[in-house]
């Protein structure tokens, strides 16, 4: 078992819905979120961040919050994020994952669900 006051082997983790619904229902994958997740990925690294003690980008399934669709959380905070393009990505990793600083305009509303 591990010692609770170690340090968690990521800092940040951030995770990218990929979900793709074959009877066309609204999900995460008609809105470019392979895309997403591959530039954010890449500019993680990019910016230094990705590794133990620090960032980990991850692939999900369905988040089930489909109708704020595309859609990342970051943990352990518990962050969720909708997007528009990459630039929104950008932001996130220079504000959120890199500073630490929520970006406010891009938090999915509590009360979206699938």
């Amino acid at each position: 078992m591990s010692d609770p006051t170690e340090e968690p082997y990521y800092q940040r983790h951030i995770f990218f819905c990929l979900n793709q619904r074959d009877n066309g229902e609204y999900c995460c994958a008609q809105h470019a979120a392979q895309q997403a997740y591959e530039h954010c990925k890449t500019r993680v690294k990019e910016e230094g961040l990705a590794g133990k003690g620090q960032v980990r980008v991850n692939k999900a399934g369905c988040l089930n919050r489909c109708a704020g669709a595309p859609v990342a959380v970051v943990y352990p905070q518990g962050t969720w994020y909708t997007y528009v393009d990459l630039a929104d990505i950008d932001e996130i990793v220079r504000s959120h994952l890199k500073e630490g600083r929520v970006v406010e305009r891009l938090l999915l509303p509590p009360e979206i669900g699938r």
